[in-house]
């Protein structure tokens, strides 16, 4: 049985694999963090050398670059999920039913919530 922490470290990993995978370029940083039957991923680092050059487009377009590639990459995940929820699944234990997701263009932050079917079994905390 795993502990929390590896628990979060593996959906850490499938994350990152699925973004590496699925969209080509993975994440400078992860953390996930398990609360319940929810997991919350923060994911930082994400945007392309495309999408940078999207936003930073901006001005000619009123702020539709930043509008359409939080449209793109919601649209990809959706096209993705099947992917990403089996990579989660394994790496908790718990199949995901419902998965949402946003983007900052701002500073290139993702997350990602995903609510389990139940609650991964995991070992006691270890106390020091």
């Amino acid at each position: 049985m795993k502990s929390q922490g590896e628990i979060e470290a593996a959906v850490c990993d499938a994350v990152a694999r699925f973004q590496q995978e699925f969209l080509g370029r993975g994440p400078r940083r992860v953390h996930a963090h398990l609360v319940e039957n929810r997991l919350f991923v923060h994911l930082d680092g994400v945007l392309t050398a495309a999408e940078q050059q999207l936003i930073r487009g901006e001005g000619s377009d009123n702020g539709r670059g930043a509008e359409l590639l939080k449209q793109l990459r919601s649209h990809l995940v959706v096209a993705g999920r099947h992917l990403l929820v089996r990579l989660v699944e394994e790496a908790a234990g718990a199949a995901p039913v419902s998965v949402h997701h946003d983007i900052s263009p701002t500073t290139g932050e993702e997350v990602i919530v995903l609510t389990l079917a139940s609650t991964p079994a995991c070992r006691d905390r270890r106390r020091r």
